[in-house]
């Protein structure tokens, strides 16, 4: 399996807390703040590489883009070269986190929205989250908003990106138990 997308690489080898963007050719660690934010990058890396939950093979950039449906029925998902090995609670709060992205409002689930989200999903497998499961996947959901919101502050330093974010994160970091 190839190395992770930097938008899934909490557990990259640099023990600052930013991976290198794919798609920047800019070091997100040499750009410093928003303060709250590297702090947020740090706290849900720190949780997401003590997990001992098993990996799985899936999709790690479940964004609307890549996902086509007939109707209401999953006709075909795109861009496999995202397949990532992950713990199958951080691939679903992943999606939980950015399903809505890059469809017509093109935004980031709300925390109601990713909490629906993996209700949803566990209804699907047939079995509850455990609490582990479930703060694993709040903290990889809240890693690629952080990671997104990062870039986008680089890009724009007077941007509003991490507007919403900074707004939700303390909720997101108590899910996480981050």
């Amino acid at each position: 399996m190839a190395p992770a997308p930097p938008w899934n690489g909490w557990d990259h080898d640099d023990p600052r807390p930013w991976p290198w963007p794919d798609d920047m050719d800019e070091d997100l660690n040499d750009r410093p703040g928003p303060d709250w934010l590297d702090e947020t990058a740090r706290r849900v890396r720190t949780r997401l590489r003590c997990t001992a939950l098993p990996e799985v093979v899936g999709h790690g950039d479940f964004e609307s883009q890549n996902i086509r449906w007939n109707g209401d029925r999953l006709h075909v998902v795109h861009d496999w070269d995202s397949a990532v090995a992950r713990p199958e609670a951080a691939l679903a709060g992943l999606a939980a986190a950015v399903f809505p992205a890059g469809g017509p409002e093109n935004r980031p689930a709300t925390v109601a929205e990713t909490e629906r989200f993996l209700a949803a999903y566990a209804r699907a497998r047939g079995r509850h989250w455990t609490r582990e499961e479930s703060e694993v996947a709040w903290a990889a959901g809240l890693w690629v908003l952080a990671f997104n919101a990062k870039k986008a502050s680089v890009a724009q330093p007077n941007g509003s990106a991490a507007t919403r974010l900074a707004e939700e994160a303390p909720e997101r970091l108590r899910r996480a138990a981050a």
